[in-house]
């Protein structure tokens, strides 16, 4: 009797622990509360700003994070995904282009990202690349509504696995969290 007591008591501990370590990693770094965002019905997605700056990294970038959208954009409901190649600053957003895009694409709102690699690993031995994933929302009107990042490294603590697996589960994690807090 005890020891499936004690097993039963243990499973729960782990479970518990493994869905709070899923969470650990999403952030939300600000929320204009002054702006109310109605029902979402059409969603823009710029590509995002991939740091470091490196070429060889930036198409897989984009198809690892255009495919994690649109999947996570389809396990959300009826809303309409859009993808911009129009590159956007992260840090210096232009809101009148964001405003003008939103309008000519009957968007209402508009997400802008940004993926930040770094690499986990003693020395020179590196055991994964690890991703930042961080995402600024603004509404049809160029209003900065607000931000969210997900850590793959400190949310999932994997060492284990593939660059853009990275940004697949980085991408979906921001997601999630901007989801969670426009329903709040």
């Amino acid at each position: 009797m005890k020891t499936h007591l004690l097993s039963f008591f243990i499973t729960i501990y782990i479970s518990t622990l493994l869905i709070s370590c899923a969470n650990y990693g999403d952030a939300l770094l600000y929320k204009n509360k002054n702006i109310k965002v109605s029902k979402v019905k059409t969603i823009l997605y710029f590509n995002p700003e991939v740091f470091p700056d490196i070429n060889e990294i930036k198409e897989p970038t984009y198809t690892a994070f255009h495919s994690a959208t649109s999947d996570k954009m389809k396990s959300l409901g009826n809303i309409k995904y859009l993808q911009v190649d129009t590159p956007i600053s992260f840090d210096d957003v232009d809101t009148k282009t964001v405003k003008e895009i939103c309008q000519n694409n009957n968007a209402d709102v508009a997400v802008i990202p940004k993926v930040k690699y770094f690499k986990v690993g003693f020395g020179k031995y590196v055991f994964s690349n690890q991703v930042i994933v961080s995402m600024k929302l603004y509404n049809s009107k160029g209003e900065y509504i607000m931000e969210t990042s997900y850590d793959t490294y400190k949310g999932n603590g994997r060492l284990l696995g593939t660059a853009s697996n990275s940004v697949i589960i980085g991408t979906k994690g921001a997601i999630r969290k901007l989801d969670k807090e426009l329903k709040n």
